[in-house]
């Protein structure tokens, strides 16, 4: 039988159950079609996964963000991975779209995991090659893996939503002097000043900002943060940026968890104009302000970058 040539030959995408629509529009995005995975729980509730398509010698991509419920999801793309390896794939890479576990970064109290570095351990462990990931909680965790990571962003596709408005009186707003580096440089893509917050976390439900550096009074506050989840620091510092009055306010991140109505108490506030997310996890709610920008654009072209053995650096400069 005659051997297929171009993409289609060397290359396989498997999704698991965490995103299959995001798989989908990666694979639309490649012309490639997502093969199919069958995922078997046992009456102990173990799980098994079988992948139904050809690896041996191929480049495969697993795709499959660390979203609720993540440990489950965790589970399925450790065991894809491993199905990978022993069916004498050429390479395995993960497209974690999401990876939750970016937060436990760092020994912040006594006698605590760091989950970060424990899950990049496991995926390794289990065949990972290479990880492919989009605006992780902190860049530190990228040195987490002992494997390749490319660590895309989406701030061009969110620059380009913003771009289509009236900047003249816009700033960027970061929740922190942690997320500031980001800020400004989105804040330079759309040619904006950047003002940021001073905030202390004491609990994943409880922070504090104090402060609000920077000119925010009488303008388009765009507030951009790399994910919500619970809405905590959101919330709170909504609460501060009112005390100096500003014209509008747009909130932007790239990861939209919305969990506990995170969704619903930000766009009750009648001073909220638009949340902007993407669809780097599945966006549970929908509404009339919300709106989800594609990342699979992006995220295919990374993969076919990396599959033809080209630079994906010119995707994090764009």
């Amino acid at each position: 039988m005659e051997r297929e040539q171009g993409l289609n030959a060397e290359i396989v995408i498997f999704g698991g159950n965490a995103h299959p629509e995001l798989a989908d529009e990666i694979c639309r995005q490649l012309s490639v079609r997502r093969s199919p995975v069958r995922t078997t729980r046992f009456a102990n509730d173990c799980l098994q996964v079988q992948l139904q398509a050809n690896c041996r010698e191929r480049d495969v991509y697993l795709i499959q963000p660390l979203v609720p419920p993540a440990q489950e999801n965790l589970v399925e793309l450790l065991l894809m991975a491993d199905a990978a390896r022993g069916a004498s794939a050429a390479r395995v890479t993960a497209v974690m779209s999401h990876y939750a576990y970016a937060r436990s970064d760092k020994k912040d109290a006594p006698r605590i995991s760091i989950g970060g570095r424990l899950v990049a351990d496991l995926l390794v462990t289990a065949g990972v090659n290479r990880v492919l990931t989009l605006t992780l909680h902190s860049p530190e965790v990228h040195g987490f893996f002992s494997v390749p990571v490319d660590h895309l962003h989406a701030l061009r596709e969110l620059a380009a939503h913003f771009r289509q408005r009236d900047l003249s009186r816009a700033v960027v707003l970061s929740p922190d002097l942690g997320y500031a580096k980001a800020a400004s440089a989105f804040a330079r893509r759309i040619g904006v000043p950047v003002a940021a917050g001073a905030k202390e976390r004491f609990s994943d439900q409880k922070v504090s900002i104090s402060a609000i550096i920077g000119e925010v009074a009488d303008r388009d506050v765009i507030v951009l943060d790399d994910e919500i989840a619970r809405g905590t620091t959101m919330l709170e510092l909504l609460s501060v940026l009112r005390h100096h009055e500003p014209r509008s306010i747009s909130i932007a991140c790239t990861h939209g968890l919305f969990a506990d109505g995170a969704l619903e108490k930000l766009t009750a506030a009648e001073d909220v104009n638009e949340v902007v997310c993407t669809n780097s996890v599945p966006v549970p709610v929908s509404h009339p302000k919300l709106t989800v920008l594609s990342v699979a654009p992006a995220l295919a072209e990374a993969i076919r970058r990396t599959h033809d053995g080209q630079s994906v650096s010119v995707l994090f400069e764009q």
